[in-house]
């Protein structure tokens, strides 16, 4: 019986790498790597070893037989990729005749690569990551897998793990596993590990240069983007990546950041984040009280009266933002309903005109009604997700506190009642101390990773490439940044450092007496 990956894939090709007969696609050398929501295992050319299970590091690879409840539609989903002739031709070898025939898949091999070549005398170098989450992590393990470098780790928050301890939902615990791959670098011999320092307030850009050959900033997008519309100040009113925040326990949320005393909550955005904060809202409690929640998110959950979350699409189903994964997990929550808001003719159109693998046909089957926001939210003690789609906010209203979201769309302008207002229209980076910005992409400008003027200075992850792909698109990414700092050391371009790793130690030290 074949595997199959299934909802949590991270897309970072661990399984790629051990799969005996290369029937893991795409591969990073594939032009469709990157692009597809998850990779997928061919059901007629896998062989059942469980090498790729095995390696998986959030345990997204199953067997087939194995697949309960909403993971069953997963076998369908890995076996229908393989089925697209544009997928069967980059990634099966012809038989003798010259066609691929009806038996077992046999995918070609590409020839191999050695896109690094390092001298034999290439020494230690001391490089500084600043950044704990996945792409800092991911170039720390590059370069301690493959080169002597001796790595300091760097982070402004007293708890490391950036992305993956703070930005995902408590109720995905395989997703998070991957910290437990990252986690074992921090008590390597040859790392460093200093948290809760900031870089620009404890210690200078140019003082953490000094002491190392090389500093690599990974610090994300820490910033949300804004509506700019009335009200969106307003207690009440917050980012969905802050909610997603606070039920982790970030040091920077309050714990009675968030009031869920009211019966519906507006989530501007369709992306996986906002699924994730709907889901999370209309979840059970006791379903999560296994799982990493934050105990004052719980507690606050338990109370709740939100029986009823509004997602707002400012454009169609065709459109959405979210994956098939994330909206498949919503269908299967017990005591959830689904709906999809029909206030627009063109909703339901396109829903209907809609192929089986385009993103409006994945809410075929959801039920279709026009919602009159005049009603209370929830009927019979269940509770609902409302889909509404080619609206935008244009006003977030009340006196002291949120009570309502005006949008527009084809219905004109309606109001929505509402307690609490989340926007979940994408992260932003902020300017990294010492280091050039571009304010139009949020992102620190670069060359394959490399910061133009700052000898030794790079840059991997969200403030590079900006806020686009998951955990696992971090990993190409640091691979580009790591090998253009390793070029830069054999060119000897890299400027020599003034103080040594003691020196920098007994700095952190004055600094935090």
């Amino acid at each position: 019986m074949a595997f199959a990956i299934t909802q949590t894939c991270c897309t970072d090709a661990t399984c790629v790498a051990v799969c005996p007969v290369n029937c893991i696609h795409p591969t990073p050398g594939e032009r469709a790597f990157g692009s597809t929501e998850m990779l997928y295992i061919d059901p007629k050319a896998c062989i059942d070893c469980g090498a790729c299970a095995d390696a998986c590091p959030v345990d997204a690879v199953l067997p087939v037989d194995g697949l309960t409840g909403g993971q069953r539609e997963y076998a369908d989903i890995n076996a229908a990729y393989f089925e697209s002739p544009r997928t069967t031709s980059q990634a099966q070898t012809p038989t003798a005749s010259g066609a691929a025939g009806p038996g077992p898949n046999l995918h070609a091999w590409g020839g191999p690569t050695f896109e690094r070549v390092l001298p034999s005398d290439f020494r230690p170098l001391r490089v500084a990551i600043v950044g704990t989450g996945p792409a800092g992590m991911y170039a720390a393990e590059d370069l301690l897998l493959h080169t002597p470098a001796e790595v300091t780790l760097v982070d402004r928050l007293p708890a490391a793990g950036g992305l993956v301890r703070y930005g995902v939902a408590p109720d995905h615990p395989a997703t998070k596993k991957i910290g437990d791959r990252f986690a074992r670098l921090h008590t390597h011999p040859r790392v460093r590990l200093h948290l809760g320092l900031d870089v620009g307030t404890d210690v200078t850009a140019e003082e953490l240069a000094a002491h190392h050959d090389a500093v690599i900033y990974a610090v994300g997008a820490a910033a949300d983007r804004q509506l700019g519309i009335p009200g969106e100040d307003l207690p009440g009113s917050l980012s969905a990546t802050a909610f997603v925040a606070w039920c982790n326990a970030h040091p920077e949320v309050a714990a009675d950041a968030v009031d869920l005393s009211a019966g519906r909550v507006v989530v501007v955005g369709n992306g996986n984040v906002a699924l994730d904060a709907a889901r999370i809202l209309v979840s059970d409690p006791e379903a999560l009280a296994g799982t990493a929640i934050a105990g004052h998110a719980w507690e606050e959950l338990r109370r709740s009266k939100v029986r009823e979350v509004v997602l707002l699409g400012r454009r169609g189903p065709e459109h959405a933002a979210y994956t098939r994964p994330e909206l498949l997990a919503l269908k299967h929550l017990p005591g959830v309903d689904l709906l999809v808001d029909d206030h627009d003719a063109r909703v339901g159109a396109a829903i209907d005109a809609a192929g089986p693998g385009d993103k409006a046909g994945l809410l075929r089957g959801v039920t279709r009604e026009a919602v009159d926001w005049s009603l209370p939210p929830g009927t019979a003690g269940r509770r609902r997700i409302v889909f509404r789609f080619l609206s935008s906010p244009v006003e977030v209203r009340g006196d002291e506190a949120v009570r309502a979201v005006r949008v527009t769309g084809g219905a004109g302008e309606q109001e929505i009642p509402a307690g609490l207002a989340l926007r979940a229209v994408g992260h932003r980076g902020t300017p990294p101390a010492g280091l050039p910005f571009d304010e139009v992409t949020g992102t620190v400008p670069h060359e394959r990773g490399r910061v133009p003027g700052r000898p030794g200075t790079y840059v991997v992850g969200w403030i590079k490439r900006g806020p686009s792909g998951g955990i696992g698109a971090n990993r190409g990414c640091a691979t580009e940044t790591v090998g253009t700092l390793l070029a830069d050391a054999v060119a000897g371009v890299l400027p020599a450092p003034a103080g040594g790793p003691r020196a920098f130690r007994r700095l952190v030290r004055r600094r935090r007496r």
